[in-house]
């Protein structure tokens, strides 16, 4: 009978009810109302009629009807009232009928709440109905930092062109992500195709994830998509069955548990104490076949050592480590150049190859690995694997990179005090993560010598970009340039460099050094410490080492002022200590807005994530379309985007 199923979902409602109350939680339905009070709205556009799956309706519209159901939208009326028997003649409709007519409701961060209709989706979700039609009035939030705010807007033009609504995320820049493992690209209409087999798939992978334990993580069945999609090709999805995408599930499950760690949480700082000499066996006992005594490390490299600086640098840390170990290990390189195919096989047979050679260490030494490099370590989960990249941490391998903004800042020291009109040029790579801090780092340095520096960008990865042009137009006498000259260009137009004419003297040259955290995590490994206790707590390992872990320095010229030396070494060792920050705030950044509090140091994540300028600094990020083409494949891996207004 009808109301035997009313006295059912009653039930549910009840025990809902109770649940929340238990939990000190507000136990009905919650109203969008009460939540706009405290929302800065920007405006309402009607968005027309949508499928909207049950699941992402949470709420009513107005209080007028949220004490009626508990907050699963289960009845909590008695079963004699007019609500009761309204409820009950529609689920009877339901059964013989169908419910047809949309409701209506609101979209507010891609959840919704209803106006009219809450005993029709009362119904649906009691007989576990997946979708009902919907007039869809959209309530859009003015832009603010606020990372759901910022994925909210990145819906609306993904649902522009895709017209999905189920699919959401906690981070920033998530949506752009999926169209690239889609291989759909942003800007275009998608076909009714392309519509059903991304729901499909996105729908088999979430109920699959949600009956391993998904609801219990604090991620969406969309972080976890994503995540998966950043190993397993979403081409092949469709071709598996459902055994196998458990499977595949089981496998990366501890990437889940990264998609909300903050880099306060991943990030090693410094080095931990030197570990315990002369247990070597304990590793070695362990690695290789054949009765191999011998710890094979292998780094992939992008490009040769011949035609990168930055591949030059780290072999110069592979070399360091022949130097250091003897015949403990055996160290090799492979770059893509050995494998002529496509750039992404070549990326997979290096590493293939390097695992196929016995090797049980992998550094791939580019963020632009990193993809692979995450694939390779669910294939190979014996062999240890560490990408040289900032920002990206994974639980499956270990990341690493170097404060680089640290000697940075003590090269724009030199730089102010050594202007001579108060001009001085400012070479930058790419826009991607760690390279604003360094540029904002070296203006701070520069300013703190001398209030008056300006710091004038130059973009080596923008088409067109003429280095010598802008010196000339400024009269710029001093230089801050590549960190590492190529050997085979053997330019000397490296580091910071004062021109006088068509000459130059070299004043202080940033250093990698690699060798030295290349040797550390090798001790690690060999002295059995690789899983000690500070990394077992940590959701991924990022290590960010800077001058205190030896993997940064600066090198300063003989010729160079004594006063001025001096200065460099002394801030220099409070940096060591430890007892300066070089973005200790207020910081002023170019829109005139400040950031940061006196006597108080910037966070990791926002010294990572920097997408602003100080205000000394004369430029701006450049345009994707203004970039070359190297540029443009390093932004669609970590690219960075510009500060809201600038």
């Amino acid at each position: 009978m009808t109301i035997n199923e009313y006295d059912r979902a009653k039930r549910l409602g009840e025990k809902a009810y109770r649940a929340a109350a238990a939990r000190k939680e507000f136990p009905y339905l919650p109203a969008l109302d009460d939540y706009l009070k405290t929302v800065d709205v920007l405006d309402e556009v009607p968005v027309g009629l949508v499928d909207v799956p049950l699941e992402q309706i949470v709420g009513t519209k107005t209080v007028g009807r949220q004490t009626a159901f508990g907050p699963n939208f289960m009845p909590l009326m008695k079963e004699k009232s007019e609500f009761a028997m309204k409820w009950m003649s529609l689920f009877e409709y339901q059964m013989s009928e169908g419910i047809k007519d949309p409701i209506i409701a609101y979209e507010y961060m891609n959840r919704y709440y209803v106006l009219e209709g809450n005993k029709r989706v009362s119904v649906l979700k009691y007989l576990g109905a997946f979708s009902i039609e919907a007039n869809v009035i959209r309530v859009i939030p003015k832009k603010s930092q606020d990372p759901q705010v910022q994925v909210f807007y990145e819906y609306m033009n993904f649902n522009r062109y895709s017209q999905l609504s189920s699919i959401w995320f906690t981070r920033p820049g998530s949506y752009s992500a999926l169209l690239k493992a889609l291989n759909i690209p942003a800007d275009r209409e998608w076909t009714e195709e392309e519509r059903k087999n991304v729901n499909s798939e996105y729908f088999r992978f979430a109920k699959l994830f949600e009956e391993k334990g998904g609801k219990k993580l604090d991620i969406t069945p969309g972080d976890a998509f994503l995540a998966y999609l950043s190993v397993f090709p979403f081409a092949e999805m469709s071709s598996k069955s459902e055994a196998v995408l458990r499977s595949e599930l089981t496998k990366i499950w501890s990437e889940f548990s990264v998609i909300r760690a903050t880099p306060e949480q991943t990030l090693v700082m410094d080095p931990e104490r030197e570990p315990v000499e002369g247990r070597f066996s304990r590793f070695l006992n362990l690695i290789g076949a054949g009765g191999s005594k011998v710890l094979k490390v292998a780094f992939i490299h992008e490009y040769p050592p011949y035609r990168s600086g930055w591949t030059y640098s780290h072999e110069l840390g592979r070399m360091h480590l022949d130097q250091v170990f003897g015949d403990k290990i055996s160290t090799s390189y492979y770059t893509l150049d050995e494998f002529p195919t496509d750039r992404n096989a070549a990326i997979e047979e290096a590493i293939d190859t390097a695992v196929q050679d016995g090797n049980h260490i992998l550094f791939t030494t580019n963020e632009t690995l990193l993809e692979a490099s995450l694939k390779a370590a669910v294939k190979y989960p014996k062999v240890k694997i560490l990408n040289c990249c900032v920002h990206r941490p994974h639980k499956l391998l270990r990341t690493y990179y170097g404060r680089m903004y640290e000697a940075k800042f003590l090269e724009g020291m030199i730089a102010g005090a050594m202007s001579d009109n108060d001009k001085i040029a400012y070479t930058a790579s790419y826009p991607i993560y760690g390279v604003l801090a360094n540029a904002n780092a070296f203006a701070r340095g520069a300013q703190m010598t001398n209030p008056r520096a300006k710091i004038y960008l130059h973009w080596y990865s923008q088409e067109g970009a003429d280095l010598d042009e802008l010196l000339r137009r400024e009269d710029i006498h001093i230089v801050s340039d590549v960190d590492v000259m190529r050997p085979i260009v053997g330019n000397r137009r490296y580091g910071l460099y004062r021109l006088t004419g068509d000459s130059f003297q070299n004043l202080a040259m940033p250093m990698w050094n690699w060798g030295k955290f290349y040797e550390k995590i090798l001790k690690d490994i060999l002295a059995g410490s690789w899983d000690s206790q500070e990394t077992r707590e940590r959701p991924a390992v990022n290590y960010w080492w800077g001058i205190s872990g030896d993997i940064i320095d600066l090198l300063t010229s003989r010729s160079m002022s004594p006063g001025i030396a001096t200065l460099v070494n002394v801030m220099k060792e409070q940096i060591y200590k430890g007892a300066f920050h070089p973005f200790s705030g207020p910081i002023i950044r170019q829109d005139g807005t400040t950031i940061g509090e006196e006597f108080k140091t910037l966070s990791p994540e926002e010294i990572i994530t920097m997408n602003w300028f100080c205000d000394n600094i004369i430029g701006s990020i450049p345009a994707w379309d203004t970039l070359n083409s190297r540029a443009r494949q390093i932004m669609e891996t970590v690219g960075i985007k510009a500060a809201e207004g600038e």
